[in-house]
């Protein structure tokens, strides 16, 4: 009866979509307040429709209801309670109802914490939102229904991918969703906007919270499936540049751009047809992203590899948002005032270059995505664009984005002094020479790249001092003043220097586990020993365990330094029997310098030997510890007062953004 509810409950939220997309729409362009006003009850109303259907699905899922198809293909008795919650979004049609109720929930956001906003723009944009619900919640009735139910219920269910079952991938797909669908409200708002015909300081104060809640959870979603990948698929990396990891760095780069060009808008009054843009692309992306998982189009283990006939009908949906939206950026979008001018050399000059690499980077990995998948309907040759590719085009942009996220945020607005910029980053600079000297001639004289890598990242970890230090008259005025000052820093300053600061942490991690990871790959029977970067792993034989729903062989290292003992590591390489899938569970001692990370794999002979591979990868802990700061850098920014009391007011319309709206 509960999954019947949750069935109803969808089927009515396609009902009040559809209305909340329409009834607020004309009465915006009608003037009408009353029809205006639905927009707000029916968006509650959609995400506690939505929320039931979750709810019951989840249900099915806890219960271990085997009369539901779903629950079948993706469910088992013996399976732990996180991962028969997990489970529920660990598929296909069970991760598009998230992915609706994620829609609903900012919807339903938007209507609770907008209600200042002037009526109209709140309207269009709770229309627009509703729409995009509408398309979605279609495509899950007629093609992905969650709730079906068979006949003659078996006995156990078919169990979740065991690749799956793991704690990162309990919290990566929500995260992830919580990034993608964000953009969505920034989007409703640019196309709100576009039908308004204005965009001014206000519309980019309203924007910018949304779009830096989606890009935290974005970035912490990406940074969740990255750790995954690293400890549970056995090969010591962290990032591949797969077409789905793609899918998602996509978005994100645009969010990013999208982030720093409201800045722009709000401060300046400018870029505001490039920020427009920007939002329609971030969630572009993010429906593409969307598209290429679902669609049976890639093969990667981060896809639902399903029927193809559902990738069309996302496609047409794409089509659909995406063409209609650019369709009405190219109609409406030259009618935005251009604003106020700035000189290349300035704080908006700073953002700009910002956003245009940015901006090219994002191309380039959409043609490297997609590129194969065009060769490939046109019934050209099989093809792959793979690492060298990306890293070939996408390090060289970094670079001097990098480097001027370090001199941007000490110009002043209009008009700049870069010679006065680099004066105050001399610091920087020596500390960075410095790195670079010490790193060649002490540890290594063949990786000139990776060497100058980290005295990039140095350079922008020293400049984030030196702003934040600027801002506080350090050495200036007495401690005290200075420390007060620190304190009654805005938290979006905060915000600012953590981010910043973090990906700096991020750039010496990312340098050097690529460049100096070490490797070994061998036979090891009990007793054998090999060196890998100072330690020796000491192979002491592998036995048998039984886990909850997997039987398990675990290896045994113990692993010594100058003949000290320093940590023992136990790998495993499991069998889930219900899906005769095995899965590999890297063993892994994290250090401030690095990880060693130890992989057992088949048997080999009849004497104890196991194929073994053992790894040290420089620096990786840094990768992650400059995920987080990012993050906290975004939670900082989120919780600066200035994004809760509201937007400035609205100037009156000037005559040509009037005509332009009529």
């Amino acid at each position: 009866m509960i999954v019947e509810i949750g069935h109803f409950a969808l089927i009515l939220a396609l009902v009040v979509a559809f209305a909340q997309g329409t009834v607020p729409l004309i009465g915006a362009h009608r003037g009408d307040a009353l029809w205006m006003a639905a927009a707000r009850p029916a968006a509650l109303t959609q995400a506690v429709l939505v929320a039931m259907a979750f709810g019951a699905l989840m249900h099915a899922y806890v219960t271990s209801d085997f009369s539901v198809l779903n629950v079948i293909n993706n469910s088992h008795s013996t399976k732990p309670l996180i991962y028969k919650i997990s489970g529920v979004w660990g598929n296909h049609e069970g991760s598009m109802l998230l992915w609706v109720l994620i829609l609903a929930v900012f919807g339903a956001a938007v209507a609770v914490f907008g209600r200042h906003l002037p009526p109209g723009l709140s309207a269009r944009a709770l229309s627009v939102q509703a729409l995009i619900a509408f398309g979605f919640l279609l495509f899950i009735l007629f093609t992905s229904n969650p709730f079906e139910r068979v006949a003659l219920a078996p006995a156990d269910g078919r169990d979740l991918n065991p690749l799956l079952q793991d704690p990162g991938l309990a919290f990566h797909p929500p995260f992830l969703y919580l990034g993608y669908v964000g953009f969505s409200v920034a989007f409703s708002f640019a196309i709100a906007a576009l039908l308004e015909g204005r965009v001014d300081a206000a519309w980019a104060r309203w924007v910018r919270p949304w779009t830096l809640a989606a890009w935290t959870f974005l970035t912490a979603g990406i940074g969740l499936g990255s750790w995954w990948a690293y400890y549970e698929l056995g090969w010591g990396g962290w990032w591949y540049w797969d077409p789905v990891e793609n899918a998602s760095f996509m978005p994100w780069l645009a969010g990013t751009a999208l982030l720093h060009s409201a800045v722009v808008v709000e401060k300046r009054d400018t870029l505001k047809g490039w920020t427009i843009f920007l939002a329609i692309v971030a969630f572009s992306l993010s429906l593409l992203g969307t598209f290429l998982v679902r669609s049976g189009v890639l093969t990667s283990v981060h896809a639902f590899a399903v029927d193809p006939a559902r990738g069309v009908f996302i496609l047409v949906l794409l089509l659909v948002a995406i063409g209609g939206s650019f369709a009405l950026f190219a109609w409406r979008g030259p009618a935005l005032m251009p604003g106020g001018l700035f000189r290349p050399v300035s704080r908006e000059g700073a953002l700009l270059l910002n956003n245009l690499l940015l901006a090219t980077a994002t191309a380039v990995i959409l043609l490297g995505t997609l590129y194969p998948l065009f060769i490939d309907a046109v019934g050209g040759a099989k093809v792959s664009v793979g690492p060298p590719f990306f890293d070939s085009v996408f390090v060289p942009l970094m670079v001097p984005l990098v480097a001027a996220l370090a001199v941007g945020p000490l110009l002043p607005w209009k008009r700049g002094d870069l010679a006065g910029a680099l004066g105050r980053l001399k610091l920087a600079f020596v500390l960075a020479a410095a790195a670079v000297v010490g790193i060649w001639f002490v540890f290594d004289r063949g990786s000139v790249l990776a060497v100058l890598g980290l005295g990039l990242a140095a350079w922008l970890a020293v400049g984030v001092v030196v702003e934040i230090a600027g801002r506080i008259h350090l050495l200036g005025i007495a401690p005290v003043a200075s420390l007060r000052r620190l304190l009654g820093l805005p938290r979006a300053a905060w915000g600012m220097t953590l981010a910043h600061f973090g990906l700096a942490v991020l750039v010496a991690g990312v340098t050097a586990s690529s460049a100096w990871k070490v490797e070994k790959i061998q036979t090891m029977r009990p007793g054998d020993t090999v060196e890998v970067a100072g330690y020796t792993y000491r192979f002491e034989g592998a036995r048998d365990v039984q886990g909850p729903n997997y039987a398990a062989t675990r290896g045994r290292f113990t692993v010594t330094r100058d003949g000290e003992p320093f940590v023992v590591l136990e790998p495993e390489k499991r069998l889930y029997p219900v899906q005769q899938m095995p899965t590999t569970e890297a063993a892994i001692r994290s250090t401030f310098l690095g990880d060693l990370y130890a992989v057992i794999g088949d048997a080999e002979g009849n004497e104890g030997g196991f194929v073994t591979r053992l790894y040290f990868n420089p620096l990786v802990p840094w990768i992650w510890a400059g995920i987080l700061l990012m993050v906290a850098g975004g939670v900082a920014s989120l919780s600066d007062r200035r994004h809760r009391v509201g937007a400035p007011g609205r100037r009156p319309l000037t005559t040509e953004a009037a005509s332009a709206k009529a």
